[in-house]
């Protein structure tokens, strides 16, 4: 018996003779900020690996949206020494990423991001077949040319589209940079309005009307925070209101075609499985949840004054209110 064979079994008898010795995995989550789909994404990340008989200790933070807050959560998490960190949300994820580097014990430790729709541009990995270093994971970006399709189905006549975001999100960047070229390729002119932060949202929407014949939302954290704001303006100016969001739907938006994130989660919990068995993250690629889904919500668009053909109704995957 060699010398590692004989310190393994050693080191088993430890914490069989003194369980206490036995020190459970840690994974460190950090959140950007409390809403529906990002909730969804760790509900589904721990269910995935509580199922596959994965044992962990998770020590969850959540920044409620504040950056400054992000950063000082990825500096905890490096001191709670995990075996694997879950960032879900851009900001989260550049937050711990940045942390890493400046700290030399953590660079083995995989982080693995969810929820993130551009992970080049947010500066995250270089590569997606062959990512950074000790970063991958699985990225929610959506073809917004169907975004735009999903819309004009509603409205074939649209000549203006409004869209509210934070500026300072990379992942809305992103999006709206795209959703302007698809929305220029259809005819429709895009004209934005951005937030720095939660308060600014009922006005920036305000901001819109009279100017638009539709509103929407990307999968933008500060606004889909807050989206009952957003809602609130559109039913009491009679503005159709569309999103990204699969939960905005539930929460009073008109439409999406989007992920379900919890099976996105799962995804994540799938990836995190292999990379504790022993793959690396370098050598994951990342990855993108293909199937979208068509939500409708028939009352919403009553209250915003929009009226909806059957067969739009007919071809909805999940209508709320059914």
């Amino acid at each position: 018996m060699n010398f590692r064979a004989c310190f393994v079994l050693l080191a088993a008898l430890v914490c069989l003779a003194s369980p206490a010795l036995a020190k459970t995995p840690v994974i460190g989550v950090n959140q950007f900020v409390e809403h529906p789909a990002l909730d969804a994404i760790l509900k589904g990340f721990q269910d995935d690996l509580k199922e596959n008989g994965v044992v962990v200790e998770y020590k969850v933070y959540n920044a409620q949206g504040n950056v400054s807050t992000t950063n000082q959560i990825a500096n905890q998490i490096t001191d709670d020494d995990p075996v694997l960190v879950l960032a879900i949300a851009t900001p989260s994820a550049q937050a711990q990423v940045a942390a890493t580097r400046k700290n030399a014990h953590m660079a083995e430790v995989p982080i693995i991001f969810s929820g993130i729709t551009d992970p080049i541009g947010a500066g995250l990995v270089t590569n997606l077949e062959q990512p950074t270093a000790n970063v991958t994971g699985v990225s929610n970006q959506m073809p917004m040319d169907k975004h735009v399709a999903m819309i004009k189905r509603f409205m074939p006549d649209m000549k203006a589209l409004g869209v509210l975001y934070n500026a300072g999100e990379a992942n809305s960047v992103s999006n709206v940079r795209r959703l302007k070229a698809a929305a220029e390729a259809q005819g429709i002119e895009l004209i934005e309005a951005t937030v720095a932060n939660s308060s600014e949202v009922t006005q920036a929407a305000k901001s819109l009307v009279g100017k638009v014949q539709a509103m929407y939302v990307p999968t933008d954290n500060t606004v889909v925070s807050n989206i009952e704001t957003v809602v609130k303006v559109a039913e009491e100016s009679k503005t159709p209101f569309f999103c990204a969001d699969t939960d905005s739907v539930r929460r009073g938006a008109i439409a999406a075609v989007g992920l379900d994130y919890y099976e996105h989660g799962k995804q994540t919990g799938e990836m995190a499985r292999r990379i504790l068995a022993g793959a690396k993250p370098q050598d994951t690629p990342v990855e993108f949840q293909k199937t979208l889904q068509f939500y409708f919500n028939p009352k919403a668009a009553q209250r915003m004054g929009l009226q909806v053909p059957q067969e739009i109704v007919e071809s909805a995957d999940v209508i709320i209110g059914e």
